[in-house]
């Protein structure tokens, strides 16, 4: 059974810290692409970070780059995701995705990508709130 579990979510300052873990098991992690996405209230989804499963290249949606990122450790079976200096409109939930597609890490966190159940997996998220 296919499983993503995310954690590390909470309530942080602006400028704070958090890093967010997602644990898998069910499935070959090595041979999947990863990312994280996250939906602010009222939004779509959107992709934050991803890593391309072919040669580790990762992509960062514009308002995270230098602040936010995305690791993997196929041995423990996991993805994190270190999010520095936090703003408000970082708020929101963030989901642990996988996808076994072979693309850039740009296509794997498009939204225009379609997503296929039993192809591409995702944990039920970790509510992010960044405020003072």
């Amino acid at each position: 059974q296919v499983q993503l579990a995310e954690s590390g979510g909470g309530l942080v300052q602006p400028g704070g810290s958090l890093t967010l873990s997602c644990s898998t098991s069910g499935f070959t992690m090595d041979y999947y692409a990863v990312g994280w996405f996250r939906q602010a209230p009222g939004k779509e989804r959107e992709g934050v970070a991803c890593m391309s499963k072919s040669d580790g290249s990762v992509f960062y949606m514009e308002s995270v780059k230098g602040r936010f990122t995305i690791s993997r450790d196929n041995g423990k079976r996991s993805v994190y995701l270190r999010m520095n200096g936090l703003k408000p409109e970082d708020t929101g939930v963030y989901y642990c995705m996988a996808d076994p597609r072979t693309g850039t890490a740009q296509s794997m966190c498009s939204s225009d990508l379609p997503r296929y159940a039993g192809m591409t997996y995702w944990g039920k998220g970790t509510a992010v709130t960044v405020a003072s």
